[in-house]
């Protein structure tokens, strides 16, 4: 009987380890061949918005780089969260990708149950961020950034800025400009960058926190006071950065890309590594800089110390808007 149990436990010892080199044999071998058809990109916005842009930019130059072509598909809703929710249900064999966007994925799973958890989603790069930037009607009489901190301190609260959203990119912006700059501003959410910038167009807020890309199409009715990339951007080499005014305010939204999480580790590399080599495309740089976008290059295995800063970036700034964890 002894003899038994003893061959027993070894056959399933057996059985368990030729499974698991199994499963590592099956993904090795799907990412040596890999891609070999076309990769779904799902976007979780509607078309139009500055993760659409970048993505139709990355599809012009997918097939030269991966091989393979992009196709793209919109599942709106939520403000994402309705397609993150539904992303770990997904076949994970890498030819299903999407869109991911900070600081959405940390801040709204903090003021709710959304269907997800930030840690449940499998950010494989961040490719680059749209910086957060002060814009006034091209008739304000605000012509640097210094005028309108000093008039904001001569009347606290007076000062409206515009912005995408409460709890946006652009919301964390005006909090932290704020601190900075020992003023009081208030915050007036709108429900995208298309409204957000028409309030200051049509003069219904003294300023607006919105995207540095907003000055592309409305560049000649609005002023660009500052904004929070790290240099000047090629795209706006007059305006400055908040740093250089002496405010350390660095940032925007971020956008990436994200897999299911049932992907292989070797497929999750690959997905990275292609999105790495299209942020280095002559081509694709050149579009991505003129239109207002920073690149980066977050790869996968750099995530691990990205997520953990910029949640406990976020989380700090989170307090400060009345966002407890939940």
């Amino acid at each position: 009987m002894r003899r038994l149990i003893l061959k027993g436990i070894l056959s399933t010892a057996v059985i368990g380890s030729t499974l698991v080199a199994g499963l590592a044999f099956t993904g090795t071998a799907a990412a040596q061949g890999y891609p070999n058809k076309a990769i779904t990109y799902i976007i979780p916005f509607n078309a139009g918005g500055e993760s659409d842009v970048s993505a139709r930019f990355q599809q012009m130059v997918f097939k030269k780089i991966a091989g393979v072509d992009a196709v793209i598909q919109y599942m709106a809703g939520a403000g994402g969260a309705q397609a993150w929710s539904q992303l770990n249900s997904m076949h994970g064999d890498g030819y299903t990708i999407m869109g991911i966007n900070l600081p959405h994925t940390v801040l709204q799973p903090m003021q709710k149950d959304v269907g997800y958890k930030t840690d449940e989603l499998t950010p494989v790069n961040y490719f680059h961020y749209t910086p957060d930037a002060i814009f006034v009607h091209k008739d304000s009489a605000f012509k640097t950034l210094k005028d309108l901190i000093d008039h904001a301190k001569k009347n606290p609260g007076m000062v409206t800025f515009s912005g995408s959203g409460s709890n946006s990119s652009n919301n964390l912006a005006q909090v932290r400009f704020d601190e900075l700059a020992g003023i009081k501003t208030t915050y007036v959410p709108f429900s995208g960058t298309g409204p957000a910038v028409t309030a200051i167009l049509g003069k219904q807020t003294v300023a607006g926190f919105n995207y540095a890309p907003s000055a592309i199409t409305h560049g000649d009715k609005m002023r660009m006071l500052a904004v929070a990339s790290e240099k000047r951007m090629p795209a706006f080499p007059d305006v400055p950065t908040f740093r250089e005014l002496g405010f350390d305010l660095v940032g925007g939204a971020y956008r990436g890309l994200s897999v299911p999480n049932s992907t292989p580790e070797d497929l999750r590399h690959k997905v990275s590594d292609i999105i790495s080599k299209i942020n280095a495309e002559p081509d694709f740089k050149k579009k991505m800089e003129d239109g207002g976008f920073v690149l980066t290059d977050i790869t996968y295995k750099d995530m691990p110390k990205f997520m953990a800063d910029k949640k406990k970036e976020y989380a700090a700034l989170a307090e400060k808007l009345g966002i407890k964890k939940q």
